[in-house]
C-alpha cells in the first residue's frame, strides 16, 4: 500500500469528511482526495486556514469543497448532530471520514501533568473522535463502501517517557478503532488507523524544536497510504493499524 498508485478518479463521486483539515496532514489529505475526485468537507477550528485550503482546491479545478469551522474542544453532541443533518441534506451519504485532528499538549513527566491540559487532550483526541464517528455512522451506512481512518502514533502502541496524556489518548484511539472495527465486521464500513510517523508538521516541530525538519518526510510523501485506505481498493482491510512510514 505504501507504493499504491491511485487512479486519477479513485475517489470520484465520494464525499469525505476530514477533521483538522486546515494544516499539516489534514490539509494535504484534503487536497489529495480532492485531486482524485472526492468532494471534501473541511473541518477545523481556524476558518482562515480552511478558506485557504478551500481556495487551493477550487483554483486547481477539483470538486468544490465545503467548510465546517468547529473547535472540537468545545463541540457538543448537538454540533455533531447538526453536522450530520447538513451532510445528509447536501450529499445524502458519507463515503469517508478521516479523523485527523489531534492536539499534543506539553511533554513532561506524567507525575506532573496539568489536569486541564489532560482533559483538553482527551476531549479532542478521544471524545471528539468518538462523537463525530458515532454521529456520522448513519451516513456512512448509506455509502456502498465507506472508510473511517483514525490517526494513531508510535507512542500509542508502546508508552514512552514524557509523552504522558498524548500517548494515553493514542492508546485509547487504537482501542477505539479495534472495537469499532470488530463491531462493523463484514459490513460496508471498514475502520483502520494510520500512524504517520515523524512528519514535517507544526505539531512535530513543537515536540522536537531542535530537530532537522528537512530530514523528515513531508505529508505529501505519506499520501499513498491515505489514498489506499480511503479508496475502494482497500475494501477488504479492516481493524488494522498501519505505519505510513514502515521501518
Amino acid at each position: 500500500m505504501h507504493d499504491y498508485q491511485a487512479p486519477a478518479d479513485a475517489l470520484k463521486n465520494k464525499t469525505i469528511l476530514i477533521t483538522g483539515a486546515g494544516d499539516g496532514i489534514g490539509r494535504v489529505a484534503a487536497l489529495t482526495y480532492a485531486k482524485h475526485g472526492a468532494t471534501v468537507i473541511l473541518l477545523g477550528k481556524t476558518t482562515k486556514k480552511l478558506e485557504c485550503v478551500y481556495d487551493e482546491i477550487v483554483n486547481n479545478g477539483y470538486p468544490k469543497p465545503a467548510i465546517v469551522p468547529l473547535d472540537m474542544r468545545g463541540a457538543t453532541k448537538q454540533n455533531y448532530r447538526d453536522l450530520a443533518a447538513t451532510i445528509k441534506q447536501q450529499f445524502g451519504k458519507l463515503d469517508g471520514l478521516l479523523n485527523n485532528a489531534s492536539i499534543l499538549g506539553s511533554l513532561g513527566p506524567l507525575e506532573h501533568f496539568c489536569v486541564s491540559t489532560f482533559e483538553n487532550i482527551m476531549k479532542v483526541n478521544v471524545t471528539a473522535q468518538a462523537m463525530i464517528t458515532k454521529y456520522m455512522f448513519p451516513l456512512l451506512r448509506k455509502a456502498p463502501k465507506a472508510s473511517v481512518i483514525f490517526t494513531s502514533s508510535g507512542v500509542g502502541r508502546k508508552g514512552r517517557e514524557f509523552w504522558g496524556p498524548y500517548a494515553i489518548s493514542k492508546f485509547a484511539t487504537e482501542g477505539m478503532m479495534q472495537t469499532w472495527a470488530s463491531e462493523v465486521g463484514r459490513t460496508n464500513i471498514r475502520i483502520n488507523c494510520i500512524n504517520p510517523g515523524a512528519t514535517r508538521t507544526s505539531m512535530r516541530a513543537s515536540a522536537f524544536p531542535g530537530e532537522d525538519r528537512d530530514a523528515l518526510k513531508t505529508p505529501e510523501e505519506l499520501m499513498n497510504t491515505y489514498l489506499y485506505l480511503m479508496s475502494d481498493d482497500s475494501s477488504g482491510v479492516n481493524g488494522q493499524s498501519i505505519d505510513a512510514q514502515p521501518k
